[in-house]
């Protein structure tokens, strides 16, 4: 199996070098992430620009093929799979996420918008997430049964998995949920504060996100809430 792997916490983050190191036990990975954070840049690409792709000589995953690149995650699957690799991928996988990407984030999420473009590519994408901590005990222990099980799920066009780890402990975990709806809730309520009055009548605000667990019966959201690994299909906006 040709796997890559990208992601939009850039090439050095931790989610990215777990997922290769599992990911090589499925086949041969390729790793095209970007050379820094891109969070929440959607399903964004490059069109105007140019996209600038180099070898990563220190990447920590031995025998895997990994570039650094200045564009987006979208980017990064597109220039992967049509140019980087000699053939293309049999599969995309893109994080492992250092925040969840369930409910309403999924349209701003750059780790679902790079799984989206692999779907748009027609290739079989798996978006990987885990709660916003140090804790990475139930990814680690779910992780190669997660991908053992999605790697040969055949899917419609225009379709992702969608895959949630709890942020919790091995013994808090409460086991996997499939076949979770999105949420049409959110886990921050965001409202925006004035920091500064800026000249000529400006103001300089900055977003303040208010936490929430206020979940639907049934979606991921409330999968991760309560414990559980959430995973779920999603279908892309257009399709």
């Amino acid at each position: 199996m040709k796997i890559l792997i990208t992601n939009d916490d850039g090439i050095e983050a931790d989610g990215i070098i777990r997922l290769a190191r599992v990911a090589k036990e499925f086949g041969d990975v390729w790793v095209v992430a970007p050379e820094s954070q891109r969070s929440a840049a959607s399903h964004s690409i490059t069109l105007h620009n140019t996209i600038d792709i180099y070898p990563s000589r220190d990447f920590p995953v031995e025998g895997v093929n990994a570039y650094y690149c200045s564009g987006t995650p979208g980017d990064c699957v597109r220039v992967g799979g049509l140019n980087i690799m000699p053939e293309k991928p049999d599969v995309v996988l893109s994080g492992i996420n250092y925040g969840y990407n369930c409910a309403s984030d999924i349209q701003y999420s750059a780790t679902c918008g790079a799984a989206f473009e692999a779907a748009f590519q027609g290739y079989h994408a798996i978006a990987l997430s885990e709660g916003a901590c140090d804790c990475h005990e139930v990814t680690d222990k779910y992780l190669r049964q997660v991908l053992s099980e999605l790697l040969d799920v055949e899917l419609a066009p225009g379709m992702i998995h969608n895959v949630n780890f709890p942020g919790c402990t091995l013994s808090e975990c409460k086991g996997i949920l499939k076949d979770r709806k999105v949420s049409r809730g959110m886990f921050f309520k965001d409202s925006y504060d004035v920091l500064e009055e800026l000249e000529n009548g400006g103001n300089r605000y900055m977003v303040n996100g208010q936490y929430n667990e206020d979940a639907e019966k049934d979606t991921d959201f409330r999968a991760i809430v309560d414990g559980y690994v959430s995973i779920g299909l999603v279908n892309n906006v257009g399709y």
